[in-house]
C-alpha cells in the first residue's frame, strides 16, 4: 500500500522540497509502489539492458542474496509487462565527483545520557545536472555561491524520506537524494543504522553507471538495513555480499542499538576493511584504513574537499569526554559546508541527521537556502521512525 507523499520540509520557494512516503504490504506491493512514485516524481522509466547475460546474472544474485529486492524488481517487471532480463529495473545512480560528508558515531558509553547516536552531514552540490556535467567537463568549478539555474532544478532538490513496512522482514526508514530503491542513510526496526560517505574524494572519478552483478553504492545500505539486525550481522552480510562502486568508492558507518559501531571500506583490489576504534567513530572522505590517526594526516588540497581538516576537527571534538545531544549537534555544525566554507565548489550541507538506534528513529534538518550572512537556512527538525 502506498500512502500519498506528504511534504515534510521546504517548498516551492525554498531550495528543496522534501516528501515523506510510507509503503507497506508484500515486497511486490512495495516494489510497484516505489516504481510508480519514481515514475511520477522523476519521470523514471526502465532502460534497455546493455547485456542480457549480465542482467540475468544480476537477477539471480538478488534472488539468492536479497530476495526482498528480487521480489520488488519482479513485481515492477510484471507491472510494466517487460522481460526482466531485457531492461534495467533499478536506479543505479551514484554521487558525482566532489561530494563530501562527515559522520560521527557516539557510542552509549561516550554519551552524557547513555544513548548512542550516529550524526551525519550530507554534503552535495547545489547544481542542476546540466551544470554539474558542464563543471566536470571543463574541470573548473564555478563559484561556490553559484545557484542552480531557474529553468532546471538542482539534482538534490527533491529528496525523499521513505518508510517501508513489509508484511515479512524488517521495517526501515531511509533518506535518499533521488533514487527510491537505494538510500544515503537510514535505520531499521531492530535499531541498526547506516550512513554512506565518499571514501576517496581526491581520486574519485565520474561514476561508471553500467550495472554489474551485486550491490551498487546506494543499494548497499538498503541491503544492510533489510538483512541485518546487529553490527555483527551487518559485518557478515557485507563480507558475504558482492559489491561494486563504478569508480566512485564509498565507505559506510554502521552502528546498532547495543552500542557497537564500525566503518566498512573496500580498498584497492577489492580488499575489505572493518575499522573499529575505541570511543567515537569518525569518518569524512578519505580511507580510514590509510589515515585514521588525526596527528599524521596529509595536507588538504582542492580535490580533497577538506576531508582531513574535517576529520581532525571531529576527532578533537570527540576526544574530550562525554557528549550530549547538543554537543553532537555543535560538532556537526562546525564541519558543515556553507557559503563561506565550501572550498572551491558550490557545495552545501543539504541535511543533518542524527539517528538514535535505541529509539529506532532519525531526526533531520534540511537545507532551505543561504542566509545573507553566508550561513545556512535550515528547516525545523523532523523525526522519522522505523517502528511499526
Amino acid at each position: 500500500m502506498l500512502n500519498t507523499p506528504s511534504m515534510v520540509a521546504g517548498g516551492p520557494d525554498d531550495f528543496m522540497t522534501v516528501n515523506h512516503l510510507t509503503v507497506s504490504g508484500s515486497h511486490a506491493d512495495i516494489g510497484r509502489a516505489l516504481a510508480e512514485e519514481a515514475r511520477r516524481a522523476y519521470g523514471w522509466r526502465p532502460q534497455p539492458a546493455a547485456d542480457p547475460v549480465v542482467a540475468r546474472a544480476r537477477r539471480t544474485w538478488f534472488e539468492r542474496n536479497w530476495p526482498q529486492y528480487a521480489a520488488r524488481m519482479a513485481a515492477v517487471a510484471e507491472m510494466l509487462g517487460v522481460d526482466p532480463d531485457a531492461v534495467q529495473l533499478d536506479g543505479l545512480s551514484g554521487p558525482p565527483e566532489g561530494s563530501a560528508c562527515s559522520a560521527v558515531w557516539c557510542p552509549p558509553d561516550m554519551a552524557s545520557d547513555g544513548r548512542g547516536r550516529l550524526g551525519r552531514n550530507y554534503d552535495f552540490f547545489t547544481l542542476s545536472q546540466r551544470e554539474l556535467f558542464a563543471m566536470m567537463a571543463s574541470g573548473h568549478p564555478p563559484s561556490a555561491t553559484t545557484p542552480a539555474s531557474a529553468s532546471e532544478p538542482a539534482m538534490c532538490s527533491r529528496p525523499y524520506v521513505i518508510t517501508t513496512r513489509p508484511d515479512e522482514g524488517l521495517a526501515t526508514v531511509v533518506l535518499t537524494m533521488d533514487t527510491l530503491d537505494g538510500c544515503m542513510e537510514g535505520v531499521n526496526e531492530a535499531g541498526l543504522t547506516v550512513a554512506l560517505l565518499i571514501a576517496d574524494a581526491e581520486s574519485s572519478a565520474i561514476p561508471d553507471q553500467r550495472p554489474q552483478v551485486g550491490l551498487d553504492v546506494l543499494q548497499l545500505p538498503q541491503f544492510v538495513l533489510e538483512t541485518a539486525t546487529t553490527a555483527d550481522e551487518a559485518k557478515q552480510a557485507l563480507l558475504g555480499a558482492k559489491q561494486y562502486d563504478g569508480g566512485m568508492p564509498l565507505h559506510y558507518v554502521v552502528a546498532d542499538a547495543a552500542g557497537s559501531g564500525f566503518v566498512w571500506e573496500r580498498g584497492r583490489n577489492g580488499v575489505e576493511h572493518i575499522i573499529e576504534t575505541e570511543g567515537a567513530v569518525c569518518a569524512t572522505n578519505h580511507y580510514l584504513h590509510r589515515y585514521s590517526d588525526p596527528s599524521t594526516l596529509p595536507e588538504d588540497n582542492v580535490e580533497t574537499m577538506g576531508t582531513y581538516r574535517r576529520y581532525a576537527a571531529l576527532a578533537k571534538r570527540t576526544a574530550g569526554g562525554p557528549m550530549s545531544p547538543d554537543d553532537l549537534e555543535t560538532t556537526l555544525r562546525e564541519v558543515a559546508f556553507d557559503a563561506r566554507a565550501a572550498e572551491a565548489y558550490p557545495v552545501r550541507t543539504l541535511w543533518r541527521t542524527v539517528a538514535d538506534p535505541a529509539a529506532r528513529t532519525m531526526s533531520t534538518r534540511f537545507y532551505l537556502g543561504d542566509d545573507p550572512d553566508g550561513g545556512l537556512r535550515l528547516s525545523d527538525e523532523g523525526t522519522f521512525s522505523a517502528t511499526r
